[in-house]
């Protein structure tokens, strides 16, 4: 799937699009280079979650983590947010706990997760941004 995002407010309806395209696939890769707006997207996803919390980068926490309502099971769950660009080898992000992050039920979008590659589910959404000569964003979903 591709979407093409001319401006900041089309974000809302792609995130929806996305949503539903995941469907119960609740790990997100998200690959772009930088400012290419991971995580600008990530923030509307989880605004879309219903998320109250300002979600902010975790580029030194490597870990944010944010409750929402799901709507589904009207209960209140948590999600993580995942930076890995400061990472240098996968035995960092072990010893983070990683994969506890990686195989339970919740939300988890990574933001560079070349680095946990070798260990991602199988089933993970793969996310591409790309930024475009003309300023717009490509967005690529597998």
């Amino acid at each position: 799937m591709n979407l093409i995002i001319n401006q900041l407010k089309e974000l809302e309806k792609a995130a929806k699009i996305l949503l539903s395209f995941a469907g119960n696939r609740k790990k997100w890769c998200f690959y772009g280079d930088l400012g290419a707006g991971k995580t600008t997207f990530i923030k509307v996803i989880c605004q879309q979650l219903n998320v109250k919390e300002g979600v902010t980068s975790p580029t030194y926490s490597l870990v944010n983590e944010y409750d929402y309502m799901d709507n589904k099971t009207l209960t209140i769950n948590n999600l993580y947010h995942l930076d890995l660009y400061r990472l240098q080898q996968i035995e960092e992000a072990l010893d983070i706990g990683i994969e506890e992050y990686l195989y339970d039920d919740r939300y988890c979008f990574i933001e560079w997760p070349q680095i946990i590659e070798p260990i991602l589910p199988t089933e993970a959404v793969t996310i591409h941004i790309e930024m475009m000569e003309d300023g717009r964003r490509k967005i690529s979903c597998v």
